[in-house]
């Protein structure tokens, strides 16, 4: 049966949209969908708007590779800029054509009969469901796409506003209420501060239940001079976002618990005395954690300590939150704290991967039944799951890290798809339309195939990344959102240095994959399908030859022709060392 799309992505945010550009870029073809639930792209930048919002992660290297931006304003952007800069590219590339937005995946269930995604696609406006066919299915919906519930007793009751900060309620005035912050993670550090003094509060209590590791931060505007030096001196921006890339990666030498602890304590002892030197003296022990630094990500302070001077700022870390009542919320000591306006800085339901959606693979089997098989969601390079043929996740398990940008990740999950899914590609309608012309014959023609990884090879990865990750600062004891509180296991963090994240994206072990023939349902070695492609491409160039030979400007046709026949012939070949480390 014929499919829809040939690839259809799941989410228009980061990294969907860096995989659709990148599919346009490596192959030359556009038949690709995204379904975005929001009303344009962006993901987490689109959806946290709160005050402040901003990105902790310098913006020349929290960028593409592919499309660098010389005229950033700062060194650590704010989130109207994050965004804008994501709609460019997919104005760039063309890309907003191929969205349909406002629009969510309900479920999606492989056909082994026609070797195809049947995905259920709901419009949020019209509450209309379309069933869309699709070759290869790509979740990148992200990790932190989830709002975490808050499970405090009485959350019905409260009269005035409750609402997480990634669901920012702008219809809140602020200026002269009552406001209750939960919870001291970054972006708590960041809009508390704009509430405290600009059209301030009348007062604000945070309740805190870890202390968090607060590092100072500058944030430079760029001179006309520096962005003209990105802009037009060569090699300038790669360089810069290479000293990021370096100041970055380091850090990772800390993370070892053993090895690492003589860094993490020079780092700790720095942390502390910033802390000391800029935060109120009687919160002192509600800064300066316990826990082992890097446990849990480090936060940059956006003037937060400096906030909690003003008199209209209280933090609470040795009273939590018992229940939340009509008017405000009651401690455990006791204590009413009036407020009109809740916020809930609470973070995301991590340990609920891909939810709600519901994804069905080989012979019915649901992923979330797959994963509780491996008691926390897995996956083979975080990005393959074994019985899913065609099916691949960005930001899927054990991608993130504590040190470096989401943004390399991800692109090497981009550039390890691309290579695992290039002979499925080269099968399809619109790159052979590219190649061949009508009149080769269909014999010539690669049958389309299927892959997945082998549950071997996916059980040997995550016995891999569970052993690394007990070794790694992370399992040393704090609550932090990488670790299954009920398993202990680590589902989040790659315990490796990115760097050789990157080198496995490059050099995959093709053996830990099959590839299926879509006709016959046999395995098909890799080395057969390259070879297939060599003869095909031969003979169509051959054919291609004989065809402009005839004409006038044969000698032009012809060089054009197997130019063109050149291009194929690279496309086919296992991809190379073309993916740039920075």
């Amino acid at each position: 049966m014929p499919y829809d799309t040939e690839v259809l992505i799941i989410g228009a945010g980061m990294s969907g949209l860096g995989l659709a550009v990148q599919i346009i870029r490596k192959f030359g073809v556009r038949n690709f969908e995204l379904i975005e639930k929001a009303e344009d792209v962006g993901g987490t930048w689109l959806a946290n708007k709160y005050p402040g919002c901003g990105c902790d992660v310098a913006s020349h290297f929290y960028s593409y590779s592919f499309a660098l931006n010389p005229n950033w304003t700062r060194k650590y952007s704010m989130q109207p800029e994050i965004q804008a800069y994501f709609r460019s590219v997919a104005e760039q590339y063309q890309v907003v054509d191929h969205i349909r937005f406002h629009s969510v995946v309900e479920k999606a269930e492989w056909d082994d009969r026609d070797k195809t995604w049947v995905v259920t696609v709901l419009d949020l406006n019209t509450q209309d469901r379309q069933i869309r066919r699709a070759k290869i299915l790509v979740s990148a919906v992200g990790a932190l796409s989830v709002p975490k519930e808050c499970d405090i007793p009485g959350k019905d009751d409260f009269k005035g506003r409750m609402f997480h900060s990634a669901q920012w309620d702008w219809d809140l005035d602020w200026e002269g209420k009552d406001v209750v912050v939960l919870g001291n993670g970054c972006s708590a550090t960041q809009f508390l501060p704009i509430m405290a003094s600009t059209n301030p509060v009348r007062k604000i209590t945070q309740f805190s239940r870890q202390a968090q590791y607060l590092s100072e931060r500058e944030n430079p505007y760029y001179s006309s001079i520096f962005k003209a030096t990105m802009r037009y001196v060569p090699l300038a921006m790669r360089i810069y976002r290479a000293v990021f890339y370096w100041q970055m990666e380091r850090d990772f030498s800390g993370f070892p618990i053993e090895n690492g602890r003589p860094i993490r304590e020079e780092l700790k002892k720095g942390n502390e005395d910033y802390v000391k030197r800029v935060a109120p003296q009687g919160y002192w022990d509600a800064l300066i954690p316990k826990a082992e630094i890097g446990c849990k990500r480090k936060v940059l302070d956006t003037e937060y300590l400096a906030s909690l001077h003003k008199e209209n700022v209280e933090l609470v870390h040795n009273d939590p939150v018992d229940r939340i009542t009509d008017t405000g919320v009651q401690t455990r000591s006791g204590r009413d704290v009036k407020a009109d306006a809740i916020v809930l800085a609470i973070g995301f339901a991590t340990q609920q991967m891909l939810f709600p959606m519901q994804i069905t693979g080989r012979h019915g089997l649901r992923l979330n039944e797959y994963w509780e098989s491996t008691q926390v969601a897995q996956a083979y390079f975080g990005t393959c799951v074994p019985s899913f043929p065609n099916f691949f996740i960005l930001m899927g398990p054990n991608t993130t890290t504590g040190h470096l940008s989401v943004i390399y990740t991800v692109e090497c999950q981009i550039n390890f798809t691309l290579r695992v899914i290039a002979p499925i590609i080269h099968s399809l309608p619109s790159y052979r339309a590219r190649l061949l012309p009508s009149l080769t014959p269909h014999l010539l023609r690669p049958a389309p195939t299927t892959v997945e990884v082998t549950a071997e090879a996916a059980h040997r990865d995550s016995t891999w990344t569970q052993k690394e990750a007990r070794k790694l600062v992370w399992s040393s004891g704090c609550v932090n959102w990488a670790v299954d509180p009920k398993t202990g296991l680590n589902n989040m963090m790659y315990p490796d240095w990115q760097y050789l994240f990157w080198l496995r994206s490059i050099f995959w072990k093709k053996a830990d994959f099959e590839y299926r023939d879509e006709r016959t349902g046999e395995v098909v070695r890799r080395n057969k399908i390259d070879a297939g492609r060599v003869v095909g491409f031969s003979a169509a160039a051959l054919l291609i030859a004989g065809t402009v030979w005839r004409r006038e400007g044969a000698m032009e046709g012809l060089g054009a022709s197997l130019k063109e026949f050149g291009r194929g012939l690279v496309g086919w070949m296992p991809m190379g060392i073309t993916a740039s480390r920075f």
